[in-house]
């Protein structure tokens, strides 16, 4: 745990007790704070009181005495309504503040020198925050890996000059950290999303935004220019005079990092030297990981890591589960546990990578169905359909490409399994890349990849990657 010692002797509200809440509730008590915690949740409550956590509703309270209202990322801040005690704070004159923003302030008053890594995105930022994370952790050093990749970062190793603070941070979390400032930020990308909280793309872009803006004065900010709201940002990074590193994976750049064929270059004064490549490593196949391994690489070299320290930790990464994971070969067949890919747009990035597809897909479908895959149909062998999408995804298939109505994740593994190995091909590949969400028959694509995995494993034969195969 890191306690927070900032807001000692001071009396502060939390609401939203889940993990993030649990843990600022615990540290801002460890560093001396007096904390009121509520949650609409009743159980929630429950369970914080049993912790020892003070709980109140908030409605009930006097705000007057409440020096900042710590609010949980999933709790809505301004979109599509604040939050009720969003509302009672801000009508009170307190600051409504997150975990990412405790964590910033004590960091200043304790340790501002220790090394703090902040990364968002659209996509990509859980794979660039675990890359990062392992490049630093091959060449030695303790890296702490937290924020909304899973574990709470006020739940990570106390604040120390010989750690590496590595956090992916949402747009909710930026959001609610006013005065965010890592010493190296990375913005990957900015696309539609999240707009039922930000109301418009044009403000879930400027809060992204933010994450580098605020680097520290001699920190590093990294920026992926493939798109219009992020190449405007780095101009503005620049003009602001904040040390940058553009990175690009569809041109060449006359300064910073970008991919040409299989190879990260670094570019300065109108010369380019390679620094790392990326060819036959499995777990960053895709262009989109080109762009989040380029990004990684970018922070772990402000960080002083060397070139051969780098392509080490590249080599060795075994990528995230759920993520392009590689579960393990039968004999010629490769089998990949993509389930996070609920949506089209992501199933793309996998059906990008390979050319003889036995394609898992289905589950509980999303607006637009497959029609925007098209252009991915030759390169699939023969597609086996899972869940309510079946009829539908049969329906754009027919005529196209070959499918079978599967049913269930069980029926579809073993069907892909024996025709893959007995398709003739030299290289092919079951993927499980949904295009949908998992909830009509798994609580969770973690349920679903763990599932699909777990089926995999088990057939005769099956040789489990340990690595990245």
């Amino acid at each position: 745990m890191i306690p927070i010692s900032v807001f000692a002797g001071r009396k502060l509200a939390i609401f939203g007790l889940g993990g993030s809440g649990l843990a600022s509730a615990s540290a801002l008590l460890a560093g001396g704070a007096d904390v009121i915690g509520w949650d609409d949740n009743a159980d929630s409550v429950i369970k914080a009181t049993s912790a020892g956590i003070p709980t109140a509703d908030l409605r009930e309270v006097d705000w007057s005495r409440l020096s900042a209202l710590v609010l949980a990322p999933g709790v809505p801040l301004t979109h599509p309504a604040p939050h009720w005690s969003a509302a009672l704070a801000r009508a009170a004159g307190v600051e409504v503040i997150g975990d990412i923003e405790l964590f910033c302030r004590e960091r200043r008053h304790l340790a501002p020198t220790v090394p703090f890594v902040a990364i968002t995105g659209t996509n990509g930022k859980s794979t660039t925050t675990a890359l990062t994370t392992h490049l630093l952790r091959s060449a030695g050093h303790d890296a702490q890996m937290g924020g909304n990749i899973g574990t709470a970062i006020l739940s990570l190793e106390p604040l120390d000059d010989g750690r590496v603070y590595v956090i992916e941070c949402s747009s909710y979390q930026i959001d609610l950290a006013p005065t965010l400032d890592p010493s190296v930020g990375i913005l990957l990308n900015v696309t539609e999303d999240h707009l039922d909280r930000h109301g418009t793309l044009q403000h879930y872009a400027a809060v992204k935004e933010r994450l580098v803006a605020g680097v520290q004065a001699d920190g590093t900010a990294i920026v992926g220019v493939d798109d219009e709201w992020c190449a405007a940002a780095a101009d503005r990074m620049q003009r602001a005079g904040k040390r940058l590193l553009r990175v690009s994976v569809r041109r060449p750049l006359p300064d910073g990092l970008y991919v040409e064929g299989e190879t990260i270059m670094q570019a300065a004064g109108g010369s380019a030297r390679p620094i790392a490549r990326i060819g036959n490593i499995g777990s960053l196949r895709g262009v989109h990981n080109a762009q989040n391994a380029a990004c990684a690489v970018g922070a772990a070299l402000a960080l002083g890591l060397s070139v051969d320290a780098i392509q080490q930790g590249l080599r060795s990464f075994p990528g995230l589960a759920h993520r392009m994971e590689q579960v393990g070969h039968k004999g010629r067949v490769l089998f990949v546990n993509d389930s996070k890919a609920t949506n089209a747009d992501s199933a793309a990035q996998a059906l990008a990578c390979f050319a003889d597809i036995f394609w898992i897909a289905g589950g509980k479908p999303k607006t637009g169905g497959i029609a925007s895959l098209a252009s991915f149909f030759p390169r699939i062998r023969k597609a086996y359909l899972i869940g309510e999408a079946a009829p539908g995804f049969a329906a754009e298939l027919d005529g196209r490409v070959p499918h079978v109505i599967a049913g269930t994740l069980e029926r579809a593994v073993e069907l892909a399994a024996h025709e893959a190995d007995r398709g003739g091909f030299e290289e092919p590949v079951v993927l499980l890349s949904p295009a949908c969400a998992s909830f009509d028959q798994y609580r969770n694509f973690e349920v679903r990849g763990d599932r699909f995995r777990e089926l995999v494993r088990a057939l005769p034969g099956m040789v489990p990657m340990s690595s990245n195969g």
